[in-house]
């Protein structure tokens, strides 16, 4: 895989967000905010850090290094960056969301898109499938890494702690989850909605490894925390990166706004959003 300039990241990170604008915009549904807080996690993760053969995919992955996208409403950035990485074409981000669209509200292996290996949206599961993933990798005596992610909302769901248990007490040492420490979820924030309490020691307590970054919106610095967990592979401990982002990042107005967790920019919001995010790239 060629590792990209530090200029053509930046500029890809901005161009994310357009997409993501664009694409919710167009289908006039989806979910902007939590896609525009992840867009550095997306582009470290795909562009720096996994191994992977984009031109050849199959479901298995074997030999690769596999991602799993547990909160899959935030399709949008995980589209986008999949067709930058030339899994599909660019040009079919105008279908997300359409009748018979492969590009589905939430991501599905049914449609046979590449790059998508689980259907996720009902959240909670991600981390299940990801562990499962990971003692195959281990049984077929790969050295391979297994990544997912999930929101922090999504910590309010009781299948996330019997799997954050497992991966504890059976020593899932290949594999590095990260919460999107984002505070806001559909209904408000996370504290108000059922607060979270410290999430760093509760991990721990289940004999995880917890790493956090406080600028998940800064890319040389997510680019370096995942780098950082790579070291505690095969140490006898899951991992866990705690990413403190901000949901909406990169357009003022929908900065760590919940009301932008699923909500679609009218055309005047659109016209605005793109001033703060100029062409960088390509657009679809």
């Amino acid at each position: 895989m060629i590792r990209e300039s530090h200029d053509y990241l930046i500029k890809l990170c901005t161009q994310v967000r357009r997409d993501i604008l664009r694409m919710v915009h167009l289908a006039n549904s989806g979910h902007p905010g939590g896609s525009m807080g992840c867009t550095e996690y997306f582009v470290a993760l795909y562009k720096v850090i996994m191994n992977y053969d984009s031109k050849n995919f199959n479901i298995e992955g074997k030999n690769e290094d596999l991602f799993f996208l547990s909160n899959g409403h935030i399709s949008p950035v995980y589209y986008s960056i999949l067709s930058r990485c030339n899994f599909f074409p660019l040009k079919e981000l105008n279908s997300f969301r359409k009748i018979n669209s492969r590009l589905q509200g939430h991501p599905t292996p049914y449609e046979g898109l590449p790059g998508i290996r689980i259907s996720s949206g009902s959240l909670g599961q991600g981390m299940s499938v990801a562990i499962g993933a990971a003692i195959a990798k281990k049984l077929n005596g790969e050295s391979t890494v297994i990544y997912s992610l999930h929101g922090d909302g999504e910590l309010n769901e009781g299948q996330i702690w019997e799997a954050v248990l497992y991966a504890g007490a059976k020593k899932i040492d290949n594999y590095i989850a990260t919460i999107d420490n984002n505070g806001q979820q559909i209904d408000g924030t996370t504290d108000d909605v059922l607060n979270l309490g410290n999430i760093k020691s509760k991990f721990e307590s289940f004999g995880w490894i917890v790493l956090e970054e406080n600028e998940g919106n800064n890319l040389i610095n997510v680019i370096n925390i995942i780098k950082y967990a790579k070291n505690y592979i095969n140490k006898g401990k899951p991992i866990l990166i705690i990413l403190k982002t901000k949901m909406g990042n990169g357009v003022d107005f929908m900065s760590q706004d919940n009301s932008w967790h699923g909500k679609a920019p009218s055309y005047e919001e659109l016209q605005k959003a793109l001033i703060q995010l100029p062409q960088t790239l390509v657009d679809f």
